[in-house]
């Protein structure tokens, strides 16, 4: 599994910043507003695709633990 820079709980803490933002401010600048969008998708991106990473790898380890499944 690959290290990124930034971790789940970071990219999802920016999420969190910009959607307060958002709903915080009757307007919004709109010279803010693409990179703010920009920022939120590839914080939402990253967070996909760690929730995946780690959906995958538990899947894998319960499919692969016979102790497992006998408790199920």
């Amino acid at each position: 599994m690959t290290q990124t820079s930034e971790s789940f709980k970071e990219n999802y803490q920016k999420l969190q910043e910009i959607a307060q933002k958002l709903s915080d401010s009757s307007e919004v600048d709109i010279d803010e507003l693409v990179p703010m969008v920009d920022e939120a998708t590839r914080a939402y991106q990253l967070c996909k695709s760690r929730i995946e990473a780690v959906e995958s790898a538990l899947s894998n380890r319960l499919e692969s633990d016979p102790k497992q499944n006998e408790m199920e």
